[in-house]
């Protein structure tokens, strides 16, 4: 056991925030905690910490625990840089090869007696460095860096990055420290798709016990095997990942009920019983045996319905054309960074399409480019644009959550304003208040409610399921897959994007790839739509008629044919062996040697990638 917590209350001011809770985490177990906005599971991870101290109950922690926790906005702080921050963790193992180095080198030049003493000291050093794998602790800073993404970002200094960036940095601390008990709290905010898969490799074969709060099905489903639910202050415990905890939840409700229902029958019939006899002479025996049987009765609780989840419904007047976007060959760049070269993109009326590609590609900013009103971008007649922006910058923090609501669509009754809003999960004490005041999901549901109210027939929505609890996503998943308009979104809830693409565009070498079909579709197919477009490119050059060219130009260009032929054929041996290298560096473990010489292959592969990509540009 790591820690356990026995009947532990907390409030702030008096007020109860989490009420008789009691659970354990032993060694090894991964374990998803649950809740909705505002339930208390942050008051529970700083309690668990130490940082809160519980009004009663005890909280026993292992002697000695090592404890590693990351907060949702906690960012790592340094001077340093982003290696030298990662490298500052493992000093005694650079002490013990420098020490043993230095002994080294006094043999060289040691007598008989010097030598049994510098032997006997090399000895014990050796010793220490193999138990605590010292050589290889460069490999593994490298293999976390660069599988959280910052492979390009040695040397740059921590203080100058994002809070964002710093968080990740955060994470790759704990990694590397490799803790008894790992806490996250919402580990996957600020990754994209790639770094996602690769950390639930990395953290499946995690050696020490996983704490785990987040709002990604993904993740727990894969990770998680033992599920922790926080509602109206109390906890419970399930068996299984997300999706069994979903089932187990719904059966042990219908259990509630059933019970509940059963023992409010017989004690009706006990008490009819009772006052049907209790003054009859001949029965009044009988009756007074019941009237103890109802007094011993343990009365059961009625349960507790759950929260009822928000409801979104999204409407609009009018259908736009079948064309609803077109923007073609225009490019992008950001502070004189390139992000995307001779694009084009095309939206038709109906589809849902996900945005997809790894952080900084540029899908926030191509998002905003299709609603600058540029003129390289062609709206349809009668779109009627509704926007949702994950900062969500249209919201005055000084406004009353009312007034900046009602306040915009003023052709709404007071009383349709709040029913939207409550319907948001925006309650009669939420509407009074600023909103600075509200929680980052409460604010995330008042500009979903904004969006309802727009009817707009395009949806335009960048990271939507930012700061929203599960029943809120799923909420939202079942209102846009039964809107009949059309959706371009972002988001990296891999989930929810399953739930709702019918169409998805990766952004990739500052190039738009598209692919029909869903997310599951996207993920099996996402390597082979550039070699098709390519092929695609191919035959529309060899449809090009050739009469009027020189038995020169047809051999140059069948030379040319070979040579792209050739280079996709390379390009794609490269693929299959990177993707199975990834895969083994995944799955290795502590076996650093090995981890080393597959980094090494990494590079080696990327290296020669860059060249046959930059002559297949010129190629095709």
């Amino acid at each position: 056991m790591l820690v356990s917590f026995e009947h532990v209350t907390f409030g702030y001011v008096g007020v109860p925030v989490v009420r008789d809770v009691s659970f354990a985490i032993h060694e090894k177990e991964r374990v998803g905690f649950l809740g909705g906005n505002g339930e208390g599971k942050t008051t529970i991870l700083k309690l668990l910490t130490g940082e809160l101290t519980p009004d009663e109950g005890n909280i026993i922690r292992k002697s000695g625990l090592s404890l590693g926790y990351l907060e949702q906005s906690g960012g790592f702080t340094s001077e340093a840089t982003v290696y030298g921050a990662m490298e500052e963790l493992f000093e005694e193992d650079r002490q013990l090869i420098a020490r043993l180095r230095a002994t080294e080198a006094d043999m060289v030049t040691a007598d008989e007696e010097q030598m049994r003493v510098l032997s006997a000291r090399a000895e014990s050093l050796n010793k220490r460095i193999a138990a605590r794998d010292s050589y290889h602790y460069d490999v593994r800073i490298r293999t976390v860096l660069g599988g959280m993404g910052f492979e390009r970002l040695y040397d740059q200094k921590v203080s100058t990055m994002s809070g964002g960036e710093r968080t990740k940095l955060k994470l790759c601390r704990l990694l590397l420290e490799e803790p008894e008990l790992l806490v996250l709290d919402e580990p996957t905010n600020h990754l994209d798709t790639s770094t996602l898969f690769w950390l639930e490799d990395y953290l499946s074969s995690y050696k020490g016990a996983l704490l785990v709060v987040s709002h990604d099905r993904y993740f727990l489903d894969r990770l998680t095997t033992r599920t922790l639910e926080l509602e109206n202050g109390t906890l419970t415990s399930y068996k299984g990942n997300y999706s069994k905890y979903c089932v187990l939840r719904e059966e042990k409700r219908k259990e509630e009920e059933r019970l509940y229902e059963k023992q409010c029958e017989e004690i009706a019939k006990l008490q009819d019983f009772v006052d049907r006899h209790i003054v009859r002479a001949t029965s009044a025996s009988a009756a007074q045996s019941r009237v103890k049987q109802l007094e011993r009765m343990e009365r059961l609780e009625k349960p507790v319905p759950p929260k009822r989840p928000p409801r979104f419904s999204f409407s609009f007047e009018e259908q736009p054309y079948e064309c609803v976007i077109r923007a073609e060959h225009f490019d992008l760049a950001v502070d004189g960074k390139a992000l995307l070269n001779d694009a084009s993109f095309v939206l038709m009326r109906g589809q849902k399409c996900a945005l997809l590609g790894d952080n900084g590609t540029g899908k926030s900013t191509l998002l905003k480019f299709l609603l600058s009103g540029d003129n390289r971008v062609r709206l349809g007649r009668y779109v009627h644009i509704a926007y949702y922006d994950q900062e969500n910058a249209q919201l005055n923090p000084t406004d009353r959550v009312l007034d900046a609501f009602w306040g915009k669509y003023r052709g709404l009754s007071q009383t349709d304003a709040r029913g939207i809003l409550a319907q948001a999960g925006l309650d009669a004490d939420d509407v009074q208040k600023t909103v600075g005041e509200l929680s980052g999901g409460l604010k995330a549901k008042l500009a979903l409610a904004m969006l309802e109210a727009e009817h707009g027939n395009v949806l335009v929505l960048d990271e939507p399921t930012n700061h929203l609890d599960l029943p809120a996503r799923e909420a939202l998943e079942s209102a846009l897959r039964e809107f009949t308009g059309t959706v371009l979104f972002v988001s990296h809830d891999r989930r929810f994007t399953e739930a709702v693409a019918d169409r998805v565009v990766l952004i990739e070498n500052e190039t738009l790839l598209p692919f029909d079909g869903g997310y599951q579709e996207f993920l099996n197919r996402k390597k082979e739509p550039p070699k098709k477009q390519a092929a695609e490119a191919e035959e529309r050059r060899s449809q090009i008629g050739t009469g009027d060219r020189s038995k020169e130009d047809r051999a140059r260009e069948a030379q040319r044919r070979n040579r792209v032929r050739a280079i996709e054929t390379e390009l794609a041996a490269l693929e299959a062996e990177d993707a199975a290298l990834r895969e083994e560096l995944a799955s290795c473990g502590r076996d650093y040697v090995r981890a080393q010489q597959i980094t090494e292959r990494q590079a080696e592969i990327a290296a020669r990638s860059e060249q046959l990509y930059d002559e297949y540009g010129t190629l095709i």
